[in-house]
């Protein structure tokens, strides 16, 4: 009787988990903008007001790495130029101010408007971007933080890690268009994802 109570709990316990886990799937903030008004190209909050502005964009593959990917929604949110993360909103409603969304054209393009994020020293935390990707009637999954390649903290020993992972595609090589930094990141969807 004793295992049979346990047993009922635990698959109480599970259908809970399961169903906790789906509702706060919806909660990412890449959910948080109506993708109807999403274009190719976005802004980040503050852009204008940043000495080290930056221009980022790419295309978004399917997984064989060839066929642009269309209608894919990429999410990216940053820290300031300090390192910190600013939040806005309040209780459960907050959220990082600096953040922005596109939706890839048929090419597979995007665009993002941004600036170059501090590394949060205090933790030896590099300089990233953190991107999500939705693709239609998918869950949504995080790629691979965009790295700099001026940060000291990534250093040979990194370097050579990622090298080997074949990972070095992440890392942005900055070069100046007029008064902006420009770079280049492509991104090839993954096959097999597990949402986030």
């Amino acid at each position: 009787m004793k295992t049979r109570i346990y047993l009922i709990f635990f698959i109480s316990f599970l259908g809970a988990t399961t169903l906790i886990s789906a509702q706060d799937s919806k909660k990412l903030p890449i959910y948080n903008q109506t993708t109807a008004n999403l274009t190719n190209v976005d802004t980040i909050p503050d852009y204008a007001s940043k000495v080290n502005k930056l221009k980022v964009s790419g295309i978004i593959y399917k997984s064989d790495g060839i066929t642009p990917a269309k209608d894919v929604i990429l999410y990216i949110e940053q820290p300031n130029e300090n390192g910190d993360f600013e939040l806005l909103g309040e209780k459960d409603a907050r959220y990082v101010n600096h953040r922005g969304w596109v939706k890839t054209d048929a090419d597979g393009h995007y665009t993002f408007y941004t600036f170059v994020p501090g590394g949060d020293r205090r933790y030896n935390q590099m300089q990233q971007l953190y991107p999500i990707v939705k693709e239609p009637s998918k869950d949504a999954y995080e790629v691979e933080t965009f790295l700099f390649d001026e940060d000291p903290l990534l250093t040979k020993t990194c370097r050579k890690r990622m090298e080997k992972k074949g990972d070095v595609t992440r890392i942005l090589k900055l070069s100046t268009e007029g008064d902006i930094l420009v770079a280049q990141r492509n991104i090839v969807l993954k096959e097999n994802t597990t949402s986030i």
